[in-house]
């Protein structure tokens, strides 16, 4: 949605800050080189790979995380799963296990005044802009990529409460219709 002069000056600072978006990164050659040969090596890089590389090209994490899904979906990379050749080793021991999920990323857990100030923005706005969500994930000291993932989800929640609603309510009805 383009937004001429005119209209830039009509709206409110609250208004400009839902309809901005974060500016585009960019990449000097020397970052891209290093994000290509990660890319090489692994396109699915874990948490801890991504922050490494973020420390290292001096860039946010969710930067990276974003151009290695745009890259792997620029070259329609599909995910394969591990084939295993040897058949013996079919059933990985539990410490294997738990060793193969140590490249993930840890469960962010909100305090009850976290969650509060987080329902009270999704009830006024669902679909925050980026400054909102920076603004918020500073004022509950979490990073705003988690402020992102949560508003996702909650999304998503709502969505499936309102299909078991309407499905609930649709049942009761033809259930009305029996009785009579």
């Amino acid at each position: 949605m383009l937004l001429s002069s005119d209209l830039l000056v009509s709206l409110s600072p609250e208004t400009m800050a839902t309809k901005c978006r974060r500016s585009r990164t960019s990449f000097t050659e020397e970052q891209l080189k290093i994000l290509v040969q990660a890319f090489s090596q692994n396109p699915y890089p874990g948490y801890t790979a991504k922050q490494r590389l973020a420390v290292e090209i001096n860039a946010e994490e969710s930067r990276i995380q974003i151009w290695f899904q745009n890259r792997r979906a620029r070259h329609g990379f599909l995910k394969r799963p591990k084939k295993n050749l040897d058949p013996s080793k079919d059933h990985a021991s539990p410490i294997e296990k738990i060793q193969d999920g140590t490249d993930r990323r840890c469960r962010t857990s909100f305090t009850s005044s976290q969650l509060q100030t987080l329902k009270n923005a999704f009830t006024e706005n669902p679909y925050p802009g980026i400054d909102s969500r920076e603004q918020l994930a500073e004022e509950i000291g979490v990073p705003e990529s988690r402020v992102q993932i949560w508003f996702q989800n909650r999304r998503a929640r709502l969505r499936i409460q309102r299909k078991r609603g309407l499905e609930e309510a649709l049942y009761q009805r033809q259930n009305q219709g029996q009785d009579l």
